[in-house]
């Protein structure tokens, strides 16, 4: 964002009332200041990007030698921060000599604090003014709602440093208001662009933010109201999406939980719509309308292949093999299809009519392939103890051995229960 120089943070009167004195660094004062921190540590620098105004107290400088001093001045600079403002006269009685040097010979501005004002106030004054500033900056050169909105929810899925006053403030300048108590869902659809943002459009109207990107169009979307979000999100792209469009909806964040919430919704929508083009559907497909999933129904794909299915298809191989080696073994010989059929009755709560409904079989043919399972296995699949293991473990075999998958299985038009 356009950003205040220093000249004009130091100007301000929260800044002013600490009155601020510059000791090094008078030819730098125009220089941007992208953000207004407050740190205590003394290693800090690796964790700043660049165009900060640093506050402190100086409490990590007493006991320090002078080589340390120095270093820590260099490291501040080398991270290209705006400035360093240390308050003097509390924690620390006088700024330290070998300080001063360093950030003269530096040219890195250096600023004490003379009387004591609480950072929390400065850096909330000084940040308000940096977005202030940024809006109206932005809203001189015109720049498109649409490509603002698109820049945002590109950082915000990219996991980039933020903070909540800038997404406010871009999310504003998009045209996106969600309002207190709202709920945010983030949506991820793999299509045509122009089929998936008109999905989105219908789905959630102007309350959304979304934009088309390679491979996907991601959507921040306000849900509706009511007890189950998610699964309100879900329908109504299944009522209202093209035939060929697959839809992944992560999980529910509070509108008020911050920017990190937003973005965690946003990746997982991402993450679960690669895992349904990727993986082969636990049940048949049927059907010709859009694939429509969720976080929560890939939960266990996604915990299985957290760090990607590559790294870890060895984990995974030797988890099938353990539990479902026998099961393997006679489906490589007779063409059966138990792995699946055991996967299915797991994921449906051990329900033989839901589970023959599904497999579009009978009961008495689900029933002798039960039998036929748990022969194989030698145990009951009904037994609670092992309902964790032989679930994971069926789930870990689709995932890393999709055997005969199709991409119309794949992408079939059907929905995966949310």
């Amino acid at each position: 964002m356009p950003a205040l120089t220093l000249r004009e943070i130091l100007a301000l009167d929260v800044v002013a009332d600490a009155f601020p004195e510059l000791l090094a660094g008078e030819g730098a004062l125009d220089r941007p200041v992208r953000w207004v921190h407050s740190s205590e540590v003394y290693e800090g620098a690796g964790f700043l990007d660049g165009g900060e105004l640093l506050l402190t107290n100086g409490f990590a400088f007493l006991g320090a030698d002078e080589g340390a001093l120095r270093l820590y001045v260099r490291e501040l600079a080398a991270r290209g921060v705006a400035g360093l403002a240390v308050e003097v006269g509390r924690s620390l009685e006088r700024m330290p000599r070998e300080v001063v040097a360093a950030a003269r010979e530096l040219g890195l501005p250096l600023v004490a604090l003379r009387r004591v004002v609480p950072f929390v106030r400065i850096a909330e004054a000084a940040n308000r003014a940096i977005v202030t500033h940024g809006l109206a900056a932005r809203a001189v050169t015109h720049v498109r709602d649409a490509d603002q909105g698109a820049a945002l929810l590109a950082d915000l899925a990219d996991g980039q440093a933020l903070n909540q006053p800038e997404v406010q403030a871009r999310s504003a300048l998009a045209g996106f208001r969600a309002g207190p108590g709202a709920r945010l869902v983030g949506v991820s659809v793999h299509g045509p662009s122009a089929a998936a943002l008109a999905a989105v459009d219908r789905v959630a109207g102007r309350r959304s933010l979304r934009a088309a990107f390679p491979g996907d169009v991601l959507a921040l979307l306000v849900a509706p109201p009511g007890r189950d979000t998610v699964r309100a999100v879900r329908d109504a792209f299944l009522a209202s999406a093209e035939p060929g469009l697959t839809v992944a909806v992560g999980h529910a964040v509070g509108a008020d939980d911050g920017w990190l919430r937003w973005s965690e919704t946003l990746r997982t929508a991402r993450t679960t719509l690669e895992l349904a083009l990727t993986v082969p559907a636990a049940e048949p497909a049927y059907g010709e309308g859009p694939l429509v999933t969720s976080s929560r129904a890939l939960a266990l794909e996604r915990e299985l292949t957290r760090g990607g299915v590559e790294a870890n298809r060895d984990r995974l191989n030797r988890l099938v093999d353990d539990v479902l080696g026998p099961l393997l073994e006679w489906e490589a010989t007779h063409g059966s299809d138990l792995v699946r059929t055991l996967e299915v009755h797991l994921r449906h709560g051990c329900s033989p009519t839901r589970t023959a409904a599904l497999l579009h079989i009978g009961r008495q043919s689900l029933y002798q392939r039960l039998e036929r399972i748990e022969s194989l296995l030698g145990v009951e699949v009904g037994d609670p103890e092992l309902l964790g293991e032989l679930l994971a473990a069926a789930c870990a075999a689709r995932v890393v051995r999709p055997q005969g998958a199709s991409e119309r299985q794949i992408l079939s038009g059907r929905t995966r229960a949310a």
